[in-house]
């Protein structure tokens, strides 16, 4: 069962971090056979989705970085969004996390 987690975003800002991939005895998983996807979307029915920018760090830790680009979080309105992400391997497949993301608006203009 993949985690849940809400993520808070500053809209046009850059938005990165990192996530530990466990088994269900909270045991890293080796992704060294894996690639990892993970999208964003208004709801689940929605056809417009924002793809996160994911690289596997530290394969044998688990360790993945997941990132948007403050062009990216520029063009995306504020409110709730919904995300998940998966790692696939040529056998397996794990929903890693999935939540809700919220795009928060800033004040300050330059």
């Amino acid at each position: 069962m993949a985690s849940y987690a809400n993520l808070v975003v500053d809209q046009g800002s850059l938005f990165e971090t990192t996530i530990t991939v466990e088994d269900d005895n909270f045991d890293p998983i080796n992704l060294t056979t894996y690639t990892v996807a993970g999208q964003i979307r208004r709801t689940y029915k929605s056809t417009t989705a924002y793809d996160f920018t994911i690289s596997i760090t530290r394969p044998t830790e688990g360790l993945i970085n997941i990132s948007l680009p403050a062009s990216v979080t520029a063009g995306m309105k504020s409110g709730r969004y919904v995300y998940d992400i998966y790692a696939t391997s040529t056998t397996k497949v794990y929903k890693v996390i999935e939540g809700i993301l919220e795009i928060v608006p800033g004040v300050t203009r330059s």
